[in-house]
């Protein structure tokens, strides 16, 4: 029998046993860290998965609600017709008037007259979805929005219905509201008309170049038929064109430009395969159809029409549209001065028809015969700049524009020779500055190349190449890397803009002198060795310190001088070019003295009134000399 204490112990026990446990926490003492998961605060409050979902549908309902409010806000407006176009007004730097341009060229055509192949051929390459979308790409849509906004320009993405909705009823500005409106604008277009009336529509309105709006307009500019009469091939080139009509043109397009357009042909007839409007062995057979050459726009005779193509080509890398600037009403202002230009007009003519310094032969005589046929197979270039500043101050492109298309100022086909030999010394020189006594290679050259303002995509694969001038350049880009010499390294890229206006619109430029090409050093080597170089009879007439390079290409197609006063560069550049099937032939008279006496004409009749100023030598370089007469001709 249990004790009265036993008894006690297990009341006590159960009663413990049963009694509730203090849940609780703990209370925590002063400095006690605290245990578990810590509660939100600030703005992670905001922000949970749950809340999250709900702050999307929210953007995605207000989205919705202000697309529809657009939707139903925005109307079909009236067609802009290019009635209201305007021409465009070039001047001279001192504000006389180089010409006008700016007529429209366009001849409507109903579907029916477009062969189907040519029309397949723009779906092809706008638009592989045009004949089942609603009008419009969403994502590329939202890619070119953000690209605008971006400031990155215009944007591919848009469909074939948008481009002729910015054609025909809006304008060709890249800003956020005009994508909106081209957007709601498109979705109903589509509704209300058929793909039939939208495509003609398209076709059109486009813009390709050479002044010609619409298919039927391109293809009398591009091959001298009506649009009935285009093949695939050529309805293939056209659809090509659209998206660079300056650019793709065969006529003036460069040896890059050329691979980039046959690339995109091609693009366009693989697609044709690919949505079986094209045979695979039809397909197989065909090949690029080259243009006719074009017929320059009347008023544009002389040097007007190249003078005009730089300004036109410089706007469009500047970011003003090719179709912008075909619907007119710009005033745009050269850097171009009127006297320096007719004189180098002047040297080149007296130059090209062998009248230079020299008795010309009796008419009728075989001398004289021969003296002409070698002045029709000869192509001149030149451009004169101020190396402070790019500006071109004269240009000249060829004999005449509706004569020869092609500027010989701007054309980049022909091998620079011997003329190249300061850009290989500028790179020896930034190599040794950079890293001791080791000089540089290739890969320095061609970097140097790139950086002074020239193409680099050949003559750079050997040193022989290399050696001997193989790459191709223009008058243009080698006044460039001329000027940067003179401009303590800085690279100076020629700029023929001074202003470009249309009503409160102004274009913007950039500007002519960059950053560091090369280091300041190498520049001013470079010039003192060309000073330093000796002189020609030809050059010594230019009674002021200069400086120069010239000689005539590997292959005797080209002669070069590019030469420099601390105040004008002047490339000047005759090439060989047969009249009748304009291809490159062996230079009649290639001598690097014919062309330094024609850049010692100019620069002695421009820098007249001009004194004469001396190099700046620089601190790191040694001094410069400054004899009267000095300039290198090469070999």
């Amino acid at each position: 029998m249990a004790g009265p204490l036993t008894a006690l112990r297990e009341r006590f026990t159960s009663d413990s046993e049963q009694a509730p446990r203090d849940t609780r926490p703990p209370i925590r003492q002063r400095g006690e860290k605290r245990h578990g998961k810590p509660k939100r605060t600030g703005i992670r409050r905001f922000f949970t998965w749950r809340k999250l979902i709900a702050y999307v549908a929210c953007l995605c309902a207000l989205l919705i609600g202000a697309f529809t409010l657009l939707y139903y806000s925005i109307d079909v407006p009236k067609a802009n017709a290019q009635a209201k176009a305007q021409s465009n007004v070039y001047k001279y730097s001192d504000g006389t008037i180089l010409a006008r341009t700016g007529e429209i060229n366009r001849e409507m055509v109903t579907l029916d007259r477009i062969p189907t192949g040519v029309q397949h051929a723009f779906v092809a390459a706008e638009n592989k979805s045009f004949y089942k979308d609603r009008g419009v790409d969403p994502m590329g849509l939202l890619r070119g929005l953000v690209n605008t906004v971006a400031g990155k320009g215009t944007q591919g993405g848009s469909t074939i219905t948008q481009q002729y909705v910015k054609n025909y009823y809006l304008s060709q500005e890249q800003t956020a509201s005009r994508k909106i409106k081209e957007l709601v604008i498109s979705l109903k277009v589509d509704q209300r008309n058929s793909k039939a009336d939208i495509l003609a529509g398209y076709l059109n309105t486009s813009f390709f170049g050479r002044v010609a709006y619409g298919v039927q307009a391109a293809a009398r500019a591009y091959y001298d038929k009506d649009v009935d009469d285009l093949t695939v091939e050529e309805g293939a080139y056209l659809a090509a064109l659209v998206q660079a009509p300056s650019q793709y043109d065969w006529a003036v397009a460069s040896p890059k430009a050329k691979r980039l357009v046959t690339r995109r042909w091609n693009y366009v007839l693989d697609n044709m395969v690919d949505m079986h409007w094209l045979d695979p062995a039809q397909r197989k057979q065909m090949r690029f159809p080259v243009p006719v050459d074009p017929k320059p726009a009347p008023g544009l005779d002389g040097q007007a029409g190249y003078l005009v193509d730089a300004a036109r080509n410089e706007l469009i890398a500047s970011g003003v549209s090719e179709q912008e600037l075909a619907a007119g009403g710009w005033t745009i202002t050269l850097n171009v001065d009127p006297a320096k230009q007719r004189a180098l007009e002047e040297t080149m003519r007296q130059g090209l028809d062998g009248s230079a310094k020299k008795k010309p032969p009796a008419d009728g005589s075989a001398e004289e015969k021969q003296a002409r046929a070698d002045a029709a197979d000869t192509q001149g270039g030149a451009v004169s700049l101020d190396p402070r500043n790019g500006r071109i101050l004269a240009l000249y492109g060829g004999r005449d524009y509706t004569r020869h298309y092609l500027s010989n100022a701007t054309r980049g086909d022909y091998q620079v020779g011997s003329a190249f030999q300061p850009v290989t010394d500028a790179a020896s020189m930034e190599a040794k500055i950079r890293n001791g006594p080791d000089a540089g290679g290739l890969p320095e050259i061609k970097r140097t190349a790139r950086a002074l303002g020239m193409d680099t995509d050949g003559g750079f694969g050997t040193k022989e190449s290399v050696g001997l001038g193989l790459m191709g350049s223009s008058p243009l880009k080698m006044a460039g890397v001329y000027a940067s010499f003179n401009h303590q390294g800085k690279r100076v890229t020629p700029s023929i803009v001074k202003s470009a206006r249309r009503g409160d619109e102004t274009a913007g430029l950039p500007k002519a002198v960059g950053d560091q090409a090369i280091a300041p050093a190498a520049a001013q080597l470079v010039t003192r060795n060309l000073v330093m170089a000796g002189g020609t009879d030809a050059v010594r007439t230019v009674k002021r310190p200069s400086a120069g390079k010239g000689g005539v290409s590997d292959d005797k197609r080209a002669a070069w001088y590019i030469g420099y006063t601390p105040d004008l560069v002047t490339a000047v550049a005759l090439f060989g070019e047969d009249a009748k099937k304009r291809k490159q032939i062996p230079l009649k008279n290639a001598s690097a003295q014919r062309v330094a006496g024609l850049w010692s004409d100019y620069t002695d009749q421009a820098l007249r009134n001009v004194p004469a100023a001396w190099f700046d030598s620089g601190s790191e370089a040694g001094a410069i000399p400054n004899p009267t007469q000095m300039a290198p001709t090469g070999r």
